[in-house]
């Protein structure tokens, strides 16, 4: 174990409205293991894009099913080992919200390398809490909830993190006033 690598990853901390409260999705890895949606960058593409990309090919919830919330952008640091390797992981987690109860997880292709996905659940707050493991996603799961009652702001990242609103197309994470895209049939304001 002489090498050490350095690994990031994007993903989003989704959830959707209900009567009972906001309801976090969570992805099943298999054990006692449940996390969000969330993957590593390809070369040269920026966190917030690949946040979109692994959503869609792990969920089926594409951009249009989203809405941002430029409230919170929270960053995870930490080091795990695999293949005898040192591995210094950092994942940026944003916030979005769908309508969308019905996700589709997709087995990934043989060659994959990373997480599998056994299946999901939708679960309130204080649920979700008791199910996700690390201190790290527990933190990010209250913050996110904060966010979502209370409205209250939580930014990490870099200094020259993202911070205002573009197009889905672009490299940042839009603000939730603009993230809607127009439907089929709809013009676009």
């Amino acid at each position: 174990m002489n090498e050490e690598k350095c690994e990031v990853s994007a993903g989003m901390i989704i959830y959707r409205r209900t009567k009972e409260g906001p309801k976090f999705l969570l992805l099943y890895h298999g054990g006692s293991y449940w996390n969000f949606p969330k993957g590593k960058l390809n070369e040269g593409e920026k966190n917030f894009k690949a946040a979109l990309r692994e959503v869609e090919e792990e969920t089926g919830l594409s951009g249009w099913d989203l809405h941002f919330n430029d409230r919170l952008r929270v960053e995870d640091h930490f080091t795990y080992v695999r293949n005898r390797e040192k591995i210094n992981k950092t994942v940026t987690y944003y916030l979005a919200e769908t309508k969308r109860a019905e996700v589709r997880v997709k087995a990934p292709p043989p060659h994959h390398e990373g997480e599998r996905h056994e299946g999901y659940a939708w679960f309130l707050f204080r649920d979700a809490l008791k199910i996700v493991r690390t201190p790290n996603l527990k933190r990010h799961l209250t913050r996110a909830y904060e966010t979502v009652i209370h409205r209250k702001s939580f930014r990490g990242g870099k200094k020259n993190s993202p911070r205002t609103s573009r197009d889905l197309r672009g490299a940042r994470a839009p603000s939730s006033e603009s993230a809607r895209r127009p439907r089929s049939g709809e013009r676009a304001q």
